[in-house]
């Protein structure tokens, strides 16, 4: 049970086309954004994924009706809460409060984005990841994380 996980992308379409491209080719089962699209045109590319869709809105998502519309009603406020696979999962996009969640030892996967910095451990049996920054803006590589539900495992992919 592969799933993807992406993160600020910020309007940068090359490199979400190919993390797009990636997840399709390892034929990820559910994709997840821990926020910062930017604007909604980026769902002209998130909508060619072949498997479902889950994202949270991040502190530079303005437009929030049409990023709602656009995704198909597939954008949450954080912190989202849902479960896939069998495994409790949360959605959040700043970092201020991961430890405290992992700490709880409610979620077996905890997402985050906002940092734009690659990142996974784990605190008790919670994964917690952070895929990285798609977008290239801060750091200037696109990274996303690929997790295994099935072994509880994660790696980042450059793409």
């Amino acid at each position: 049970m592969l799933i993807g996980l992406i993160s600020d992308t910020h309007d940068n379409m090359l490199p979400l086309e190919k993390a797009v491209q990636l997840f399709n080719k390892k034929k990820v089962e559910h994709v997840i954004h821990a926020g910062d699209f930017t604007s909604p045109f980026t769902f002209s590319v998130l909508n060619t994924l072949s498997c479902g869709f889950t994202g949270i809105y991040g502190n530079n998502d303005g437009d929030k009706l049409l990023l709602q519309k656009m995704s198909k009603e597939r954008v949450f406020n954080q912190p989202h809460q849902f479960e896939l696979f069998g495994k409790k999962i949360i959605v959040i996009h700043e970092h201020h409060i991961v430890d405290s969640l992992a700490d709880s030892g409610h979620y077996d996967l905890l997402v985050y984005g906002h940092t734009h910095t690659p990142d996974i451990r784990k605190t008790g049996h919670t994964l917690i990841v952070n895929p990285g920054e798609a977008g290239n803006w801060l750091h200037g590589s696109s990274t996303v994380a690929i997790v295994d539900l099935s072994k509880m495992s994660a790696e980042i992919i450059y793409v």
